[in-house]
């Protein structure tokens, strides 16, 4: 139980990260009403794709990774393929992550110490707790999601009270807008890159395994639509577009909030729970990343290296290229919701598509049959492809 506790937190805070911050400002023109409806659809799609692999992980060993997931049923192709997309996206998410870490951290520490040693102090000191193992991650995980709990409650505690039901009644200024903010909405509820190091974790106990996605993710959406309803009651749609106009960025939205509360406690608030959320966020991708590394030298490579030796593949690539060479990770996150979809909807319906041919009567199956694969894979397809409709000029902009 203590470890099935550890696991749902890790999965909640592995989500809660910089793309919480974004989502008010992506559905700035769309509304509370259908900003909702997006959540809970996405939310459905991106768990019903995460309890995929749990189904699958009855057909492997505990400490199987993507990539051997998808050698087992499609060869070495299959690892290959898998393989590459996680590593690239996750070394772009860790890049992304200890660039904002290092910022955030700058300005804690005396003046004159540059943000190229704060990005480096971020990684050593955070990246160290991944080293050491997924138990030492779930320990300092428990306390900065606390904690970051209780800045998120005092960031709604003052938010809340001043939300107007008129606002929360807008309609979209455009309904194809509802469209274009989905990508930014299906990233937010990704987490699937750690389920390996989950299921190793809970030493392949399905069940737990199981019940950490259904409650990290519904602690996730709560926390979600609270945060929606809190923005989006607070500020009247035109003030949420001139945010945009002016400052599309969260301290455009710390401002504005700051400027309607009068609290200058809020700002404080916010700026502790965006800094865990980013530091949940790295701590959860990085052990999914490490574990990948390690998943593909000892099936692949038949090597076996020392967690020290992980690490320092896991982490000295992105902080490089966070360090001399920020545009290739930059260019990486561009193309971030179309490898996202890739591992988290594309390849997990492939996989028990096959899986449930070969083995029919596994204990445990996903509600549906491969009517509703398919109709999750058109899900998974259709969302990858709107970033390509909004640069062809097919569906309007957003900002986030």
């Amino acid at each position: 139980m203590n470890k099935t506790i550890g696991s749902t937190l890790l999965v909640s805070g592995t989500m809660i990260g910089a793309g919480m911050l974004a989502m008010p400002l992506t559905s700035a023109g769309i509304g509370f009403g259908f900003t909702l409806v997006l959540l809970l659809g996405l939310w459905a799609l991106l768990t019903f794709t995460a309890l995929l692999f749990v189904e699958l992980y009855q057909t492997a060993e505990s400490d199987a990774g993507i990539g051997t997931l998808a050698e087992q049923y499609f060869g070495r192709f299959g690892r290959a393929v898998a393989t590459a997309v996680l590593i690239v996206f996750l070394y772009a998410l860790i890049a992304a992550y200890v660039s904002g870490g290092g910022s955030l951290l700058s300005g804690l520490l005396p003046e004159g110490i540059g943000n190229q040693i704060s990005i480096v102090l971020f990684t050593l000191i955070f990246g160290s707790f991944i080293v050491i193992g997924t138990h030492s991650v779930d320990k300092i995980n428990r306390v900065l999601f606390f904690v970051m709990l209780a800045a998120f409650a005092v960031v709604l505690g003052l938010m809340l009270p001043e939300i107007k039901m008129d606002n929360l009644l807008a309609i979209p200024i455009d309904n194809a807008l509802i469209i274009s903010a989905s990508p930014v909405f299906f990233t937010a509820f990704g987490f699937h890159g750690s389920i390996p190091s989950l299921n190793k974790y809970l030493n392949g106990n399905v069940k737990a395994l199981r019940i950490s996605i259904l409650v990290g993710s519904a602690i996730t959406l709560g926390a979600y639509i609270l945060w929606q309803l809190s923005t989006h009651g607070l500020l009247t749609q035109n003030e949420f577009l001139q945010i945009l106009k002016d400052d599309a960025t969260l301290n455009g939205l710390v401002k504005a909030t700051l400027a309607i509360t009068g609290s200058t406690v809020i700002a404080s608030a916010v700026k502790l729970f965006s800094t865990l959320a980013l530091v949940t966020s790295f701590l959860g991708v990085g052990l999914g990343l490490l574990e990948c590394i390690e998943d593909l030298l000892k099936r692949s490579f038949n090597l076996s290296a020392g967690r020290i030796s992980l690490g320092l593949l896991t982490f000295i690539p992105p902080l490089a290229f966070a360090l001399f060479y920020p545009e290739g990770f930059i260019l990486a996150l561009g193309y971030a919701g179309q490898m996202f979809a890739f591992y988290a909807v594309v390849l997990p319906v492939s996989l028990v598509w096959k899986a449930r041919r070969l083995h029919p009567t596994l204990p445990y199956r996903v509600w549906g049959g491969n009517f509703t694969l398919l109709i999750v894979l058109i899900l998974g397809v259709v969302i990858t492809s709107i970033p390509f409709a909004i640069r062809a000029g097919y569906l309007p902009f957003v900002v986030g």
